[in-house]
């Protein structure tokens, strides 16, 4: 059995984890990053393929005949031409909600960054500020309760539950807007339109869908209050760009957070680039060692649950 990972670098930065466990199930060949135009070659006639973000398209399913299983090392499966997948009779599973803690930790330090100025702070007291200090203690950086803020939820997955269960737990005014009405929410539902207009804090946690390819537009932004944090750690797309940098510039809204861009690495041309009031990460949230390792964990029980004929977290679009 031949096992390919095409993008082991996505998974693992300075060797935390190892992709050793596979070698139990077949003969693995594992390269730190493919080029869109040798994925075919490296596959070749591999049964099994791992990855992460490489593109997997129609093209490249037509050219690797014997591949049988793609194991996608990550929720989102974008990344992979599905209905090219289903006609070949390849078997698609993903890892489901195993960065749920590691997404939802990710959102509090970017809402705790914003509201505690903790950073600016600490800066000010490495300059010598506080020995210089008249008083006991200094405040130029208000700092803010998130108690009796508004945290509108966006999406109410397993993350957007958690996120949002955090945030009833500091006493913030919860609101959610999803796509189907979910079962025993504690929460009160809004529409799309409600949540921009209502939030303090906006986070958003859906899918990357037609409807949901740039959520955060002009209009939307526009309902904002001036006051208000946004917070991206989904998918890029889900943001357009170059409204929220205006916004940003002309503060139409306080500060923005993301942690994923349409295109990514990062282009020298983004519009968010520079930005004082915009923090971005390089698409992190989901990247602890333990969540990682999550990661790996269910990446191994999916292939060997499929190559004993009981596949699991299948992926299917019809």
């Amino acid at each position: 059995m031949k096992i390919v990972i095409t993008d082991w670098q996505t998974m693992n930065c300075k060797d935390e984890i190892s992709y050793k466990c596979f070698e139990s199930l077949g003969n693995v060949s594992a390269y730190p990053l493919t080029a869109p135009e040798e994925t075919a070659m490296r596959i070749g006639d591999a049964e099994i393929l791992l990855c992460n973000k490489t593109p997997i398209t129609a093209d490249v399913i037509k050219q690797c005949g014997n591949l049988r299983y793609i194991g996608i090392l990550a929720t989102g499966y974008n990344n992979i031409d599905m209905a090219a997948a289903a006609d070949a009779g390849i078997t698609v599973c993903n890892a489901g909600t195993y960065s749920t803690d590691a997404v939802t930790q990710y959102v509090f330090a970017q809402i705790l960054y914003h509201y505690n100025k903790i950073h600016l702070y600490d800066e000010s007291v490495r300059n010598g500020d506080w020995i210089k200090a008249p008083a006991f203690s200094y405040f130029p950086f208000p700092a803010y309760e998130l108690s009796g803020k508004t945290l509108a939820v966006i999406g109410y997955g397993s993350i957007g539950k958690k996120v949002a269960k955090i945030g009833d737990s500091f006493g913030m005014n919860v609101i959610i807007s999803t796509r189907t009405k979910p079962e025993n929410c504690p929460f009160k539902l809004v529409s799309i339109q409600e949540a921009f207009s209502k939030a303090d804090v906006l986070t958003i946690h859906t899918p990357l869908t037609s409807k949901t390819k740039g959520l955060v537009s002009r209009e939307n932004i526009a309902l904002m209050k001036p006051s208000a944090l946004l917070i991206n750690s989904s998918r890029g797309p889900a943001v357009d760009e170059y409204a929220l940098a205006d916004a940003l510039k002309k503060g139409m809204i306080a500060g923005a957070a993301v942690d994923v861009l349409e295109k990514e690495p990062m282009d020298s041309e983004c519009p968010l680039k520079d930005i004082p009031n915009c923090t971005i990460t390089p698409h992190i949230a989901w990247s602890p060692i333990e969540t990682r390792q999550r990661l790996l964990d269910i990446a191994y029980c999916n292939l060997k649950a499929y190559l004993h004929g009981k596949p699991q977290n299948v992926i299917s679009i019809y």
